[in-house]
Formats: structure tokens, C-alpha cells, sequence
């Protein structure tokens, strides 16, 4: 037999009464009179076509059909009382699992400090993580959030930034200045060798230059086309060419002296990493406890 909607709320109705044995201590626990109840029991009773109480102007008390229905409808609340504290561990913290798709570079500068702290955070908390700098559909690909920079978020995501706006730099190893020469203006990056960029759109990014409210964008030569941070920076590192990258993956080899910030008056500001997801999907207790943690780290 299957119910409507309003057949089960007359078998919670059923239930309190048999819990109270009273019309009226059951209408005052469910907030609604004791005529109603007990207009829905013999709605319900005439349904079933069964007794499922028996009444006196003092008493009321369930028959044995009545007694093992509560019995069998308790267990079932119970279940699902179960299944409502298992979901409600997956949005506090008590245990569930998240996936997110993530930006090397974000994985590389968010991440890898922010895991520790998470784990040690929330044990419970299954998180898995894809590295991917392909653009994808978080939703239909069935993630729960994803990290990209925020000018390249769909509009109908919601976007929360997890860094202050980022700074980009060109940089070379000071054997190959030495070799070369050093930039002075954006355009002299045309007589140098370029490590390009391929972005996960596929296509080959426009090194992104300014000063003050003069903005430039070059279109840089170079034999080397490279879609992962690492593999141009190693590249530079060996005297390629010069390498354009977020100043926070540079800054290494920069103190180290392997590395030197060219046309360091033209660094670009740009947009921050943002973590994203659908505005149709309640969020995770996992994701909003990762962006916290991650924002803390990032001195927001």
C-alpha cells in the first residue's frame, strides 16, 4: 500500500496519541486541536478499515492491530531519524565526504598547506581532490566545488574568493639575462625567448602587463608552449627563456637567486582563486569548512 503525503502525516498523528494515550496531550505536543486528531484517526481507522484505538471519555489506548502498526511505524521513524543524523554529520563535520576539481597552481599554493589542517580539523571527512587545469563542469561531472581563477566562473556559480587579487611576473635566470639582455619595456619581450602558455581553454594566454593605468598585452614569440607552471619555471630555471607565472610560485627561486623578476614595474594584478559551486546544490559542510580554512591561511 502506498501513502499520500497526508496518509503519513495521519500515521505520526496515530503515533502520538498512542505515545500521550491522550487526544489532548497529543494536540497540544503536534500543535493543533484535539478535534482534528481525532477527525484524521477515523480517517484513518475507515481507510484501513480497522480499530486502531479504543476510546472512553477518560482513556484512549491502542488495540493489539493498533499496537503492533505504532510498533512497526516507531522503527521506521527511527530509520529515518538515522538517515537524518548520518546527513546531518555530513553537513557538521561529524563525517561524509567531498570532491573537489582543482587548479595545479591552486592545488600547489592552497592545498598543499591547507590539507594538514583540514585533516587534522575534520578526521571524518573524506576528501578527495582532482588536479585539473582542463575547465570543467563541476556539477555534471559530479564534484562538489571547484577552484579556478574568478574571472573564468561561470555566472551562475557561486564564486568565494580564497586569496587577495594575485600578482604576476615574467621571470628569467640571470644566466640567460646575462646572455640576452634585459627587458626594459613589455615590447622588447619580442626579440627574447618565450615560455609560453596554453590555458585549459586551449588557448595561448597574452602576457598581461601594467603600470599604473597604462595596460599592455603581448602576444609573446617562443618555441616552448607549456600548459603546467612547473615545467616552464624548471624551464627558466635552465636558462629556456623567460617565464610568466604567479609571483607566489616564483618567489622561491627568486630569494633563492635562481630566478630574477624582469620588468618588475609592469607586474600585472589579476584575479584571485575562488572556490565555486553550483547555486542549485546546498553546500557541504566539507567545502565551507575547506574555504574557511583556506581564506585563514591567505590572511583573509
Amino acid at each position: 500500500m502506498q501513502f499520500k503525503r497526508n496518509e503519513i502525516h495521519e500515521l505520526t498523528i496515530f503515533l502520538a496519541i498512542v505515545q500521550y494515550r491522550s487526544f489532548r496531550k497529543a494536540a497540544d505536543h503536534l500543535e493543533v486541536t484535539a478535534s482534528a486528531l481525532s477527525h484524521s484517526m477515523k480517517t484513518l481507522e475507515q481507510r484501513l478499515g480497522v480499530r486502531l484505538l479504543n476510546r472512553t471519555s477518560r482513556s484512549v489506548a491502542p488495540t493489539a492491530a493498533g499496537t503492533a502498526l505504532a510498533e512497526k511505524i516507531s522503527a521506521g521513524l527511527e530509520l529515518i531519524n538515522s538517515g537524518l543524523e548520518d546527513l546531518n554529520g555530513h553537513y557538521q563535520g561529524g563525517a561524509g565526504s567531498i570532491r573537489i576539481n582543482v587548479l595545479k597552481d591552486a592545488a600547489v599554493l592552497l592545498l598543499r598547506p591547507a590539507i594538514p589542517v583540514f585533516q587534522q580539523r575534520f578526521p571524518n571527512v573524506e576528501l578527495e581532490v582532482a588536479v585539473d587545469d582542463q575547465f570543467i563542469d563541476v556539477t555534471a561531472d559530479g564534484f562538489d566545488a571547484g577552484i579556478r581563477y574568478s574571472g573564468t566562473i561561470p555566472e551562475d556559480m557561486i564564486a568565494v574568493p580564497l586569496t587577495p587579487p594575485l600578482k604576476w611576473v615574467a621571470v628569467a635566470a640571470p644566466d640567460y639575462l646575462r646572455s640576452h639582455g634585459r627587458p626594459v619595456m613589455p615590447e622588447d619581450l619580442n626579440s627574447h625567448h618565450c615560455i609560453r602558455i596554453r590555458t585549459g581553454r586551449g588557448q595561448i594566454y597574452k602576457w598581461e602587463f601594467e603600470r599604473g593605468d597604462d595596460r599592455r598585452e603581448i602576444d609573446v614569440p617562443g618555441a616552448l608552449i607549456s600548459g603546467e607552471t612547473d615545467l616552464a619555471i624548471n624551464a627558466a630555471l635552465e636558462g629556456a627563456g623567460l617565464c610568466y607565472c604567479l609571483e607566489r610560485l616564483a618567489s622561491p627561486y627568486v630569494s633563492a637567486g635562481r630566478l630574477e623578476v624582469v620588468l618588475p614595474k609592469w607586474a600585472s594584478i589579476g584575479p584571485p582563486f575562488s572556490m565555486y559551486y553550483s547555486s542549485r546544490r546546498q553546500l557541504p559542510f566539507g567545502v565551507d569548512a575547506l574555504i574557511k580554512i583556506v581564506r585563514g591561511l591567505n590572511g583573509f
